[in-house]
């Protein structure tokens, strides 16, 4: 039986679970006007979090069976070490014609489809910058799930940042990357801060120099077409202050160290989805 189309003018969009990261994706959905905050549902008890989706007009249910019921694409924003007994309890209501997503890491789409006994489910690895709009996440098709399911849900998640589609094999590896990479990177701002601090700064202006630092750096590497190393050379004078630094991260291992992270990471994503 073939899936039928989600009606991309009318869909209703539900989330199973209410934390930082379903707000930061249903905030980006209204914000870039894909859907209006009335087309959105979720369910929870807790009257911080009904508030903070209350705020910017999402309809909170009191159940996430109503949630199931009333909606057409439905995101799982669980634990992962939930996420399996919340399918299951949901499973009688989980029907074709609903696109399952789900954001939990680690957790495979062959058992996301078992649990829920059929495969028109979409797998996403979303990072925390989602919450600031500049997230970076990637999409895998289940089974069943079309290429226009994955448009629709492609353009969800670019609401809060950019999106790109792979193979699920890889996921561990993104995980090792872009899910992780947020913490190294705010190991790298606070000692940029503190070598500032080091070297005469005031703390506060040196962590401002290094915040803004990064975010200029990964602007230029995301917009000016150039690769990493031109963008270093460009800023890279014969024998001047920025070639001396660079041979000192160098000497370090800088470059070594930061692919062992990833791929340490990776590894342990692997072994995490296999307990």
């Amino acid at each position: 039986m073939e899936a039928l189309p989600i009606p991309t003018e009318t869909y209703k969009l539900g989330f199973i679970g209410a934390g930082k990261m379903a707000e930061s994706i249903a905030r980006g959905v209204v914000r870039s006007g894909i859907l209006p905050p009335d087309r959105i549902t979720t369910s929870h008890s807790s009257p911080i979090r009904r508030q903070a989706f209350e705020s910017f007009g999402v309809h909170l249910l009191p159940r996430n069976d109503d949630v199931v019921e009333e909606s057409d694409v439905i995101i799982f924003a669980v634990k992962p070490q939930v996420v399996k007994d919340v399918v299951l309890q949901l499973r009688p209501l989980l029907s074709r014609k609903k696109l399952l997503v789900s954001i939990a890491a680690g957790v495979k789409l062959k058992d996301l489809q078992d649990w829920a006994g059929h495969s028109r489910f979409i797998r996403v690895m979303p990072n925390t910058p989602s919450a600031v709009g500049v997230a970076a996440s990637v999409l895998s098709l289940g089974g069943a799930a079309t290429e226009q399911d994955g448009d629709l849900i492609a353009e969800l998640f670019g609401s809060v940042g950019k999106i790109w589609k792979a193979d699920e094999k890889l996921f561990d590896a993104i995980t090792g990357l872009s899910g992780s990479g947020p913490a190294y990177i705010y190991l790298a701002i606070e000692a940029l801060a503190d070598g500032g601090v080091a070297a005469g700064l005031p703390r506060e202006l040196a962590l401002g120099l290094a915040s803004q630092t990064v975010l200029g750096a990964a602007s230029m590497a995301t917009s000016s077409g150039k690769h990493p190393g031109q963008l270093k050379d460009d800023v890279t004078s014969p024998g001047g202050t920025t070639i001396t630094g660079i041979h000192e991260l160098e000497k370090g291992g800088f470059r070594g160290i930061l692919m062992n992270a990833v791929v340490a990471a990776a590894r342990r994503s692997r072994e995490l989805s296999q307990n």
